[in-house]
C-alpha cells in the first residue's frame, strides 16, 4: 500500500502531531543519553537539554530529530496516527528540566547525582520510544485531573439536532485519526450518526466536558444517554 498522505502540516497544525514523531525524538534522546552515560561525556546531556529547549521555544522546525522525522521518515513511510500535541510537549519540558538539573549537578561537582539524572532520562526516553509508554504524558494527564479537567457525568445531550433511538453522537476533530477510524466503524454498523466537530463547536465541548476526542454516546430520541461508547 502507498504511504498514508499527510493530513496535518507538522509546522502549522500545532494542536496535533504524528504519533510516531515524539517516539522518534524519544529514541534519539534516549540513545544519546545512553552514549553520554557509557562514555562519561556529560556535556552531551547539556546539548540535549539545549536542543529540546530550542525546539520548545522556536518550534518544531528547530527540533533536529523532529525536523529529520518530518523531512525524511514521514514522507517515506506516510503519516502515522495523529494525537494531541500537548502531552509530548509537556514530556519534552520535563526532559529539559531533568537534563538541565543533570548539567548543574556536574558543574557543581555532584557527578553521581548528575549521572543518575542522565540515566533516568536515558531509561524513560528509551521506554517511551520502544513501548509507547510516555511517563511525562501520564504526568500531564494526572495534572489535568488535578486542575479539574475531567469527564463530566452526562445524562442528556442537546446539540441542536433531532435524534432517533440509537443515534450515535460523536464528538470529533477533523485532524483526529482515531476519530476517523471510529466513524468508519459506526458507518459500517449502519448507525445513525451525528458528528460534533469540537473545533467548530468548542462551546458544546466545554458544556459536556469533552476534554479528549474521540468521545461518543448512544442516545434515545429524547437525548437521554444510553451508553458511552468511546
Amino acid at each position: 500500500m502507498p504511504p498514508r498522505p499527510r493530513t496535518a502540516d507538522p509546522y502549522l497544525d500545532l494542536a496535533v502531531i504524528d504519533r510516531r514523531a515524539p517516539r522518534f525524538n524519544q529514541a534519539v534522546v534516549g540513545l544519546l543519553a545512553v552514549v553520554a552515560t557509557v562514555t562519561g561525556f556529560w556535556p552531551l546531556l547539556t546539548l540535549l537539554a539545549v536542543q529540546l529547549a530550542v525546539g520548545l521555544t522556536f518550534g518544531r522546525k528547530y527540533c533536529l530529530p523532529c525536523a529529520a522525522y518530518f523531512t525524511w521518515v514521514q514522507p517515506r513511510f506516510g503519516e502515522g496516527p495523529l494525537e494531541d500535541a500537548r502531552m509530548p510537549k509537556f514530556a519534552n519540558q520535563i526532559g529539559v528540566m531533568v537534563l538541565t538539573a543533570a548539567t548543574l549537578c556536574h558543574l557543581a561537582g555532584f557527578s553521581a547525582a548528575g549521572w543518575w539524572l542522565g540515566l533516568m532520562v536515558a531509561v524513560l526516553a528509551s521506554l517511551a520510544a520502544i513501548t509507547g509508554l510516555c511517563v511525562g504524558c501520564e504526568l500531564y494527564r494526572i495534572g489535568a485531573r488535578l486542575r479539574g479537567v475531567k469527564q463530566k457525568v452526562i445524562e442528556h445531550l442537546d446539540v441542536g439536532v433531532a435524534f432517533v433511538d440509537g443515534t450515535i453522537v460523536h464528538f470529533t476533530h477533523p485532524l483526529c485519526s482515531d476519530c476517523q477510524t471510529l466513524e468508519k466503524d459506526f458507518v459500517g454498523q449502519g448507525k445513525n450518526l451525528v458528528k460534533v466537530d469540537v473545533s467548530k463547536h468548542p462551546e458544546l465541548a466545554k458544556k459536556y466536558g469533552i476534554a479528549v476526542v474521540p468521545t461518543a454516546f448512544e442516545v434515545r430520541s429524547t437525548g437521554e444517554i444510553l451508553a458511552r461508547l468511546a
